[in-house]
């Protein structure tokens, strides 16, 4: 079975020093919704590490059964079956959350969906409970090294509504759903870990 698990290499570089950050954040008990979860690599790792957290994966509905081969190897008691979830849905009609992860999907998203993760986030989430968001993100309109930029360019030939996000921008949507940032973590391979908490209303 393990030949058949869909693998992304990315996330095997990524996993560990994410996890160093995320055990901080998550320290307290609860369900953790995981926004694209993808080839399901993340979500079993920290669901292994983090046994006080229940995990539930999530991802565009035509993509949501893509983490099952991974999930059913590991065949962890803290891992929720994966949900199709449509960011731009107004309603995410989702169980009750305790905290929200995404991964390298910022950049894949058109704008519109980033703005309406960050409304669906704001919606599900009380006061003091956070949202991590990981992936590369400009500043100022500059990319923080060649590799960003030459990623960005393939980003926008793939499909032009993709590219990495300015913080400014995104600064901005936290302002909007009443989401404030917490740290700005410097991460490998020229990426961040945004952490943000979501304000009392």
């Amino acid at each position: 079975m393990t030949d058949a698990k869909p693998y992304s290499q990315a996330c095997e570089n990524n996993k560990q020093v994410i996890l160093e950050k995320i055990t901080t954040v998550f320290s307290e008990s609860g369900t953790i919704l995981e926004i694209g979860t993808g080839t399901g690599q993340h979500a079993v790792h920290f669901a292994r590490h983090l046994p006080h957290l229940r995990w539930q994966p999530s991802d565009h509905p035509s993509n949501a059964q893509l983490c099952m081969p991974w999930l059913e190897d590991a065949d962890l008691p803290n891992i929720n079956t994966p949900l199709p979830l449509d960011v731009s849905s107004p309603d995410w009609q989702l169980p009750s959350t305790n905290g929200v992860f995404s991964a390298n999907t910022a950049h894949i998203m058109s704008w519109p969906e980033v703005e309406a993760m960050f409304r669906g986030v704001a919606a599900i989430l009380d006061a003091g409970e956070a949202f991590c968001l990981y992936g590369p993100f400009n500043y100022g309109g500059h990319f923080t090294s060649p590799s960003n930029q030459q990623f960005d360019a393939s980003l926008r030939r793939q499909n032009p509504v993709m590219g990495i996000r300015d913080m400014s921008d995104i600064m901005l949507l936290g302002k909007a759903t009443k989401l404030a940032m917490e740290n700005d973590f410097d991460m490998p391979a020229n990426n961040r870990l945004l952490v943000w908490r979501k304000l009392p209303s």
